[in-house]
């Protein structure tokens, strides 16, 4: 059977307030259902490695998730990082914030990973993905005209791939654009497939 097919036996969860996670995961065919607001802590080792924050708050929010967990159930969490220099770029706490981070990323090369953990009530998996993004230098003009325009606070490292930025900015990118936009689908759906694949006999 096409997993696709298989999948619909499946009660596929994704516990995400990203709109743009949402909007992916629909555009893939799958049917899911969306998990309500819980609380999380998204915080981590000072000593844990940049590039494993976020497969390690993605597995934080899937140990938080409150309902039980059924065999047929596949809860999905995802969480996505910007770093630039060995450091993580955040949601930006206002405009200043904003500016600051594009003008650290004008001109540079930055990597975007976006951890996913797939759990069910016997089991979980969890994978990240890796894109490398060239922006080209950016003028103060332009960097004012879209955070005043965008407001990218609700976005790691203040831009989203698929806004005017995006057009503007990007020269090219190594990996997946997807998982710029914060969920790599292409590795989801492999990874789903093996997640069933798995399935307890």
């Amino acid at each position: 059977m096409f997993f696709i097919e298989e999948l619909k036996e499946y009660d596929l969860i994704l516990a995400s307030r990203s709109p743009r996670r949402r909007q992916l995961l629909a555009d893939c065919g799958l049917e899911f259902s969306l998990a309500g607001d819980y609380e999380v802590v998204e915080e981590y080792p000072r000593d844990l490695p940049v590039d494993e924050v976020a497969a390690f708050l993605s597995r934080l929010k899937s140990e938080a998730y409150p309902e039980p967990l059924g065999g047929k159930d596949i809860l999905i969490t995802a969480d996505t990082v910007v770093i630039a220099d060995g450091r993580i770029l955040g949601k930006p706490a206002g405009r200043e914030t904003a500016l600051d981070m594009l003008r650290s990323l004008s001109g540079r090369s930055h990597s975007v990973i976006t951890g996913v953990t797939l759990r069910n009530g016997s089991r979980s998996r969890t994978f990240d993905s890796r894109t490398k993004v060239f922006f080209k230098q950016l003028s103060d003009e332009e960097i004012d005209y879209y955070v005043d325009r965008y407001r990218p606070y609700d976005k790691a490292g203040a831009y989203g791939i698929q806004e005017w930025i995006g057009y503007v900015a990007i020269e090219r990118i190594e990996g997946s654009f997807y998982n710029v936009m914060g969920l790599p689908v292409q590795k989801l759906l492999t990874e789903l497939e093996v997640f069933i694949e798995l399935k307890e006999k």
